[in-house]
């Protein structure tokens, strides 16, 4: 979702325009793509964001209100909640960051660790820390993809939200279920290296191969606003409503970064910055139309790496590649495919075998979606994901393998999915 917080850190890089500057020309822009969006080098980092729904314990159906979230969160309230001038919103005791969603959905986003444990365990400390202090104001989260109580209704009120709100209600309703109804688990991973057994190249593609199978093997929201939508990820279903121009998979190229440059450069604005007025952008009008004079003023690098986070596909590069197609999961289940993705990018081997397992299932989003693994073909390449990832985790403490292996045994052996075991009516 936007306005997340990175999960992984970059250096500056030398000879990089200033955000101030104007950018002069389309080549220029693309290069300014390439260089931040794939951080080259070893793959060492992992991060993570999670997002919970969030609703009164007694009556999860009442809407939330700005104050009430911000009195929750105290010092960890973001400005999007409170006076932007006063003190910047405090971490959580082992890192992470707290921010608010367009719906009220709450989001940690964890520092950068050195290890899928490390990274694993700041993200527990900080998330029970969270949910207590919830708890204290008489609210709960709920790890479910999609809202089963309440219709999708904006709380923040902010120029970027306004304007994306206005933005996908051109299309479609899904826009607004997406922006305030929906919760994710996004693990951050570091992009790689130029080639050979770390290939940035090899991680981008199979976590866009695999991304099906494990939407299905995830898939954990049945239900939306009191009502079954007949899919197994309404998330997904939402996602897969919205604009395309920027939620759809970039094109398969043999250099990622090109083809990402020129994805960014193709989507719509979504808004544009303004220190008084709506934000709102003229329709069509793509950032490359910007550079070329569309508009009255003309975009700066800091309206480029802006125009970046309004986009949505499902591995976001952002310097590391955040992963974005995965419903949140109920308790601590977020341990899991954030392992699962760790793993399967994590050697050349895994991805090698999971790119064998998933090559019937790619690119099929919409019926991962809809069935999870009530399709076969699905089902059989989730199985054999699940297989790939614990060999993968052996080296990795006891109780994330353990997770996984129960996960697996209970939902992925057997054909199901966390939507399968939703009773609600």
């Amino acid at each position: 979702m936007p306005d997340s917080a990175p999960s992984t850190e970059a250096p500056a890089l030398a000879g990089a325009p200033e955000a101030a500057e104007i950018v002069p020309h389309r080549e220029a822009a693309e290069a300014y793509i390439t260089r931040i969006c794939f951080k080259i080098g070893p793959p060492k980092l992992v991060g993570l964001e999670l997002e919970w729904l969030v609703h009164d314990r007694r009556q999860p159906e009442l809407p939330l209100t700005p104050a009430r979230l911000a009195a929750a969160l105290g010092p960890h309230s973001p400005p999007a909640l409170r006076d932007p001038l006063t003190t910047p919103p405090a971490t959580m005791p082992n890192g992470s960051a707290v921010t608010v969603e367009p719906g009220g959905q709450v989001e940690l986003s964890t520092r950068p660790a050195a290890s899928l444990a490390a990274c694993l365990a700041d993200a527990a400390a900080d998330s029970r820390l969270l949910d207590a202090r919830l708890a204290h104001a008489g609210l709960s989260t709920l790890g479910a993809g999609a809202d089963p109580h309440r219709t999708p209704t904006r709380v923040l009120d902010v120029p970027r939200y306004a304007s994306m709100e206005a933005y996908f209600d051109r299309r479609s309703p899904s826009g607004r279920t997406m922006m305030c109804s929906t919760a994710a688990v996004q693990p951050c991973l570091d992009a790689g290296q130029p080639a050979g057994a770390d290939s940035f190249v090899d991680r981008w593609r199979i976590l866009h191969d695999a991304g099906p199978a494990l939407v299905g093997m995830f898939a954990n929201s049945p239900v939306l606003a009191s009502g079954r939508t007949g899919w197994k990820s309404s998330r997904q279903a939402a996602w897969l409503d919205i604009d395309p121009a920027r939620t759809a998979p970039p094109e398969t190229a043999a250099d990622p970064r090109e083809a990402y440059a020129s994805y960014a450069m193709r989507a719509p604005l979504l808004c544009i910055r303004r220190d008084d007025g709506p934000w709102s952008a003229p329709p069509g009008v793509t950032f490359a139309d910007w550079v070329a004079g569309a508009v009255d003023t003309s975009p700066t690098y800091d309206d480029l790496a802006y125009h970046l986070s309004t986009l949505f596909p499902p591995v976001r590069a952002s310097g590391h590649f955040e992963v974005r197609y995965l419903d949140a999961q109920p308790g601590d289940g977020w341990i899991v495919p954030t392992a699962v993705a760790w793993a399967l990018t994590a050697t050349a081997t895994a991805r090698d075998r999971a790119a064998a397992a998933v090559e019937p299932t790619a690119g099929r989003w919409g019926d991962a979606a809809r069935a999870g693994l009530d399709d076969p073909t699905l089902a059989r390449a989730a199985r054999e994901l699940a297989e790939i990832a614990l060999d993968g985790l052996a080296d990795q403490p006891a109780p994330i393998v353990a997770r996984v292996a129960e996960f697996a045994e209970r939902y992925t052996t057997r054909g199901r999915c966390p939507a399968d075991d939703w009773e609600y009516k």
